[in-house]
């Protein structure tokens, strides 16, 4: 067999794999979505509608020439490594992940098939990149909340309540694994408003209870973080904020409609949006690990005067100048 001939040959076989996988089905291209919140989540009701929307606008159908496989873990630690381990098994061209759980799950799944996260906090911080601009590897994606803008959920604290003298970071460390980085970013903000700063974890509902009940005893606030626990345990916060009349920021504008206090932060249906446009690219052909990470780009805040006055908390007006929304 004459060199060239062999060299071809090596060729196709190798690139075989990835030709019958993209032919599998009919010619449907595989998608795999691992998402931390639960299916019927308002959060997981946005990511569901608005992935396939984006995806269908830039020539990807469900049924025609993509089929997407969803797992939902409904922040449950045991469900990430079994849907991990159930989607690799599939055989996607390609992975969508959201929480940082479940990348890390997949992480340990599978070190070669191509993935996109979304709304991941501080991805090089928690290793799943080597580098924002060029991740390298099998990842790239998109993150939702760079530590320091916790300095900032401080501020908005101070600013509607400033007797406030300590805030309690409510989180779940099963689900969080970048309290650390958040809590790191909060100390220089803490330090100028001379407020004490201290994580709390939370592990269920009874958990979430006493955490605001210590914060109202110490005429404190709470920041909750962005991450599953928070959100598939939403209501319970909400409640318990409003039981014991504690001032709480939050981290998605979703959080309002639920009669939280205040939220500032990012949009995540634009964040959904933009995840298609990574998709695209790369069942087209490009390397994940040449995509740089993307940082969220739209920030809003947002307050409820209902949760407000039921507390009873004025809202300074220059903070309600500040509002991208105010709901009643």
């Amino acid at each position: 067999m004459k060199r060239r001939e062999f060299v071809g040959l090596v060729a196709g076989v190798t690139a075989w794999p990835l030709a019958a996988r993209a032919q599998q089905g009919g010619g449907l291209r595989r998608l795999g979505v691992l998402a931390g919140y639960a299916a019927n989540d308002s959060l997981g009701q946005t990511l569901a509608t608005v992935l396939p929307q984006d995806l269908a606008a830039l020539g990807w159908s469900e049924g025609q020439n993509i089929h997407i496989d969803w797992r939902w873990a409904s922040g449950d630690p045991k469900l990430y490594e079994s849907y991990a381990a159930e989607l690799v098994a599939l055989r996607p061209d390609l992975l969508i992940v959201q929480s940082s759980p479940a990348v890390a799950a997949l992480r340990r799944s599978a070190n070669t098939i191509p993935t996109v996260f979304i709304m991941i906090t501080d991805p090089l911080g928690q290793g799943f990149v080597n580098n924002l601009a060029h991740p390298g590897g099998n990842m790239t994606g998109f993150s939702d909340y760079d530590p320091p803008i916790a300095g900032k959920w401080v501020g908005l604290l101070k600013q509607i309540k400033p007797a406030i003298a300590r805030v309690a970071l409510l989180y779940n460390p099963a689900s969080t694994p970048f309290a650390d980085l958040i809590l790191q970013a909060v100390e220089p903000a803490v330090r100028s408003f001379a407020v004490t700063a201290r994580a709390s974890a939370c592990r269920d509902d009874a958990d979430i209870d006493a955490l605001m009940k210590h914060a109202r005893d110490e005429r404190g606030g709470v920041l909750v973080m962005p991450e599953v626990f928070t959100t598939v345990h939403r209501d319970a916060i909400v409640a318990a904020a409003a039981r014991h009349r504690v001032p709480a920021v939050y981290p998605d504008e979703i959080s309002t409609t639920h009669g939280e206090l205040m939220s500032y932060g990012i949009d995540p249906a634009d964040v959904f949006r933009r995840s298609a446009s990574y998709v695209d690219r790369i069942l087209k052909g490009e390397n994940p690990g040449d995509l740089p990470v993307q940082n969220p780009t739209k920030f809003r805040l947002t307050i409820s005067l209902k949760t407000a006055r039921a507390i009873g908390l004025p809202v300074p007006p220059t903070l309600l100048a500040l509002a991208d929304a105010v709901t009643e």
